[in-house]
């Protein structure tokens, strides 16, 4: 595979990359591109044996850690290993995550806490983890997987969007104060991208007839949509790598044609249901209050 130029634009590649959830899917392949970039990368995964061979025949230095995103000690020593093993991280890519389909009313209470365990408070641990050498050195990139359903409430993923929407606003704040200490943030809202994550990585359940038309439907939908996606996260994975060089990149970065059209509706609608209800919303002041 061809070595990606460790300088494109005049801007330079971070050089030390952490990246969660990197066994398969976009992980993967953002792993595969930093290292094929001559990059260092902490790679982690629960067990990481399903990790073997990921560093072969690449030109960046590998190491791994075993890592449960959930668990604050093995996020702590993740790090700890990046810095023990190539002096820091520049980049964080907080990427682990799942997402079932079910009706609120029919997803237990155990599977909300779980996935938003995973997807919210997994990444505030591994942030949290990270900052402090980050902030030590006045510099750094933390890139947050959210989704399009970070940005609009996907039918049949209450609990998902819920994590996701959480991980927006935590890293919009996050934004502002890192700001301050040299650290850049960025979310990146993924469309419907060629991997396991609608596969074998998600429970789909079309629950009770009285929801058929919203959870039903992204049942069968999702089902007929694996292995269809429109994107391929090698090219979403060298779009992450784009991001990292940038010296003022996004808050906010949709990948894919469809993450953009459909984020680029929901807030034309938005916005107009704001305009719609602004004399309502308007009739709260006091009477003397001077605007």
């Amino acid at each position: 595979m061809m070595l990606v130029l460790l300088v494109l634009k005049g801007e330079t590649m971070p050089r030390r990359w952490l990246v969660t959830g990197s066994s398969r899917g976009f992980g993967r392949a953002i792993c595969e591109a930093v290292l094929d970039a001559g990059c260092d990368l902490v790679a982690t995964a629960r067990d990481p044996s399903v990790l073997a061979g990921l560093g072969e025949g690449r030109a960046g230095r590998l190491a791994l850690a075993p890592l449960d995103v959930a668990d604050p000690a093995q996020a702590e020593a993740a790090v700890a290993t990046a810095i023990d093993r190539f002096g820091g991280v520049d980049v964080l890519v907080n990427n682990a995550g799942y997402g079932d389909i079910g009706s609120v009313e029919d997803t237990s209470l155990a599977s909300f806490r779980q996935q938003i365990e995973t997807n919210l408070f997994g990444t505030i641990i591994m942030t949290k983890a990270v900052v402090p050498s980050m902030r030590e050195r006045r510099s750094g990139h933390i890139i947050q997987f959210s989704s399009v359903g970070g940005r609009l409430g996907a039918p049949g993923r209450a609990a998902y969007s819920a994590a996701k929407w959480g991980v927006e606003g935590f890293s919009e704040v996050l934004a502002k104060e890192m700001a301050l200490v040299g650290v850049r943030v960025t979310m990146v809202e993924p469309g419907g991208f060629r991997t396991d994550f609608a596969g074998a990585s998600t429970t789909i359940e079309e629950g009770r007839p009285d929801y058929d038309a919203v959870v039903g439907k992204a049942a069968r939908m999702q089902r007929a949509y694996n292995g269809n996606q429109p994107n391929d996260p090698h090219k979403g994975a060298a779009a992450i790598l784009e991001l990292a060089r940038m010296e003022n990149p996004p808050l906010r970065l949709p990948l894919g044609s469809d993450a953009v059209a459909a984020i680029e509706a929901f807030d034309y609608d938005r916005l107009a249901e704001l305009q719609r209800w602004r004399s309502l919303s308007e009739t709260t002041g006091f009477d003397t209050w001077n605007r």
